[in-house]
């Protein structure tokens, strides 16, 4: 029921934000880019201090430009540097990363005989972390002659920082005097280096320091420990003493907070901590978005992107992506489409990667052409859009198209990943082509020097099981260097399934039971193999093991939009206002395929009854009751689109076909694997899915 209402009220939303669009303001228009220079209009007054001797001057005016390499190039003419000269000279290499020339400045420093204190020093220590050389950073502490906190400080960052988290410890341990840096640097250092329960061992040390109080730094590396172990007792206790010191109205742990109890599962009160913020960046709209889609509340976080909208704020690129995936996981392609307007209309980085959210989204929803139009539209794809587009296409019954991109892709200069190979053996897959597909799982290693992945492995057992070529699929399986996981095992039981290798089904059927016990699906499909060997006894056995194990068949679900409103409907269901008009329709309709030759496939039926009664059974299964009902409230020729949460059946498969002919209507159904394309009686799966 809940799955129910989730995709019945998606469409409500659609207005929602379709408003806050129009609410928008759209002059927030990006800035143009500066235009460099080829030659200072400062050369001149350069050089006519040079000529006046006022070195100093000149190297100010070269520092200002960045132009640090011809400062010190006057550097040599200055007969005694001033310790300004000497710090401005060490800020502008540290700001431009220019270590070299650091090292120069730090060789003028020496040869010059001035005697720099411990303020020069420890603006060098900083300049040599910051460019990356600790080890030089390393040498001058060891060298200095005097240390203060400072000098401490910016070792055990420049350490931790880099994840040399033993070096970092070991001066923190050794250190005189430590202040709230000294702590907040060790801790944020081991929360960013993936070692949180060390970071929260030193903040209980910290809070039992006399000298040492919590920050709003030191309090969002902690909070970030306590969402990195999903540990919400730790991040309560943490918020309880946010609370007592008065750091509760600081923004930063604003953030961190509502963070936490996010990735805690705590949804509930990061949106109370969201609720509360006086000021919100578009960071923390983003993250809160991003918390409601990763739990699966699809309609909280549409109406919060709605209430981002109207609040005049411009979302990033980052919160496009987030709802654009979301869209695309529900299937809300016009929710999608509206978000893309918008996008057009504000301007948007074709380069981006919300572009290839688009074109992601577009595939996913089963608009091809649309996805298609937008990578058209992208001067230089990115890997994620080629990838994008090759699945689409193998998705939406289109293989020759996703292999040819896919060559396209290669001949672009684009390396293919792992997950592009994925999409290029599901084209193999829903195709047919066996040798194809091996050619390419071959060149994965041989050619392109990647390494097999477990999904690969599974694209490949899929295609050769569901061809039949058993013995071949084995042989790899024996080979793996890794162990099959779950996919894989699916993968092998639904080739068994379509050719009624019953032995191997139970080995793999075996292996699934183990790894995931509770998941109906094998049951089903043991039960479906059982049945149609006639074997009723087993079938008994698999429902079962079902109820003893407590497993419940998840429910058929399919759901049709007409004028702007879905309608959801289950097996034999009789809740929709034209149920009635529905069923005389689909009694009517069989009569007519019969007429064409249609007969019923029971073989799938798992039930020991008469045939009279499995055909029955078959007539309202929940994609045919949305096909009729999109049949009979369109007018004739119109495109009729069902999604369905599980893999649809052979028989509606079959029988799709003969409606698509009979009333001369593309139907699109896109069922937990693929999209398939029913036109003149025809399917764009040519039968292999």
């Amino acid at each position: 029921m809940k799955s129910r209402i989730c995709v019945s009220r998606l469409l409500c939303l659609k207005n929602v934000i379709s408003s806050a669009f129009c609410s928008q303001a759209y002059a927030n228009k990006p800035l143009p880019q500066r235009t460099l220079l080829k030659s200072s209009p400062k050369d001149n007054l350069v050089d006519r201090l040079c000529k006046e001797n006022k070195y100093n001057e000149a190297i100010y005016v070269l520092c200002e430009e960045n132009r640090i390499r011809e400062a010190i190039q006057i550097l040599n003419r200055v007969k005694k540097p001033s310790a300004s000269l000497f710090t401005t000279l060490i800020q502008v290499c540290r700001e431009s990363g220019a270590l070299e020339e650091g090292r120069n400045v730090h060789k003028h420093i020496k040869a010059s005989g001035f005697l720099p204190g411990v303020v020069i020093y420890n603006r060098l220590l900083d300049m040599y972390v910051k460019c990356g050389s600790l080890v030089d950073a390393q040498k001058m502490f060891e060298l200095m002659g005097e240390r203060d906190l400072c000098s401490w400080n910016t070792m055990i960052s420049g350490y931790a920082k880099t994840g040399l988290l033993k070096e970092a410890r070991k001066l923190f341990d050794e250190m005189p005097e430590r202040d709230n840096f000294s702590w907040s640097a060790m801790i944020s250092g081991f929360v960013r280096h993936d070692r949180p329960e060390e970071a929260l061992e030193l903040y209980r040390m910290m809070q039992k320091s006399e000298n040492s109080k919590s920050n709003k730094f030191t309090l969002s590396s902690v909070l970030a420990a306590s969402a990195a172990i999903l540990c919400l007792r730790v991040g309560k206790e943490i918020h309880g003493h946010i609370m007592r010191i008065g750091m509760d109205s600081d923004e930063v742990v604003w953030n961190a907070l509502s963070d936490m109890y996010g990735k805690c599962g705590s949804i509930e009160e990061a949106r109370c901590i969201f609720d509360k913020m006086t000021t919100r960046d578009i960071v923390t709209w983003t993250t809160m978005i991003d918390r409601y889609f990763e739990d699966g509340r699809v309609q909280e976080g549409f109406y919060l992107f709605s209430k981002l909208m109207r609040s005049g704020m411009r979302p990033n690129e980052f919160t496009f992506a987030g709802v654009l995936n979301a869209c695309a996981d529900h299937i809300a392609e016009e929710l999608g489409k509206q978000i893309h307007a918008y996008m057009m209309r504000v301007g948007f980085d074709s380069f981006s990667f919300p572009a290839s959210a688009l074109v992601h989204m577009y595939s996913k929803c089963g608009n091809i052409e649309n996805a298609k139009r937008v990578f058209n539209y992208m001067p230089r794809p990115h890997l994620v859009s080629w990838t994008s587009l090759i699945t689409g296409y193998a998705q939406n019954g289109q293989p020759e198209k996703a292999l040819r991109y896919f060559e396209l892709l290669l001949k672009s200069g684009t390396q293919p990943n792992h997950i592009t190979f994925v999409g290029v053996l599901s084209a193999c897959t829903h195709a047919g082509l066996v040798d194809v597909g091996l050619r390419y799982f071959h060149s994965i290693k041989e050619k392109h020097g990647l390494t097999y992945t477990v999904d690969h492995y599974a694209c490949i057992i899929d295609l050769l099981s569901r061809s039949g070529r058993f013995e071949e699929a084995e042989n790899i399986i024996r080979k793996m260097p890794m162990k099959p996981d779950k996919f894989l095992w699916a993968s092998l039981l639904g080739g068994c399934r379509i050719h009624g290798n019953l032995e191997l089904a139970e080995k793999a059927a075996g292996a699934l039971f183990e790894i995931e016990p509770e998941n109906p699906a094998t049951y089903v499909t043991m039960a479906n193999i059982y049945a149609t060997a006639g074997r009723w006894d087993e079938v008994a056995k698999i429902r079962k093991k079902m109820v003893g194990r407590r497993v419940v068949k998840k429910p058929g679900l399919s759901w049709i939009e007409i004028k702007r409103k879905q309608h959801v409907f289950l097996v034999g269901d009789t809740s929709h206002p034209k149920s009635k008009e529905i069923y005389e329709f689909l009694g009517e309709l069989s009569k007519r395929m019969r007429e064409e030759g249609y007969v019923p496939d029971t073989n799938f039926v798992l039930h020991d009854v008469e045939e009279e009664q499995k055909e029955q059974n078959l007539s309202y299964h929940s994609e045919k009751l949305a096909v009729a009902f999109g049949i009979i409230s369109t007018p004739p020729g119109t495109p009729i689109k069902v999604f369905k949460n599980l893999r649809t059946c052979v028989d509606c498969h079959t029988a799709l076909k003969y409606i698509s002919k009979i009333f001369g209507r593309k139907i699109i159904v896109r069922d937990s694997s693929r999209f398939h394309c029913f036109e003149e009686g025809n399917c764009s799966c040519k039968d292999y899915w």
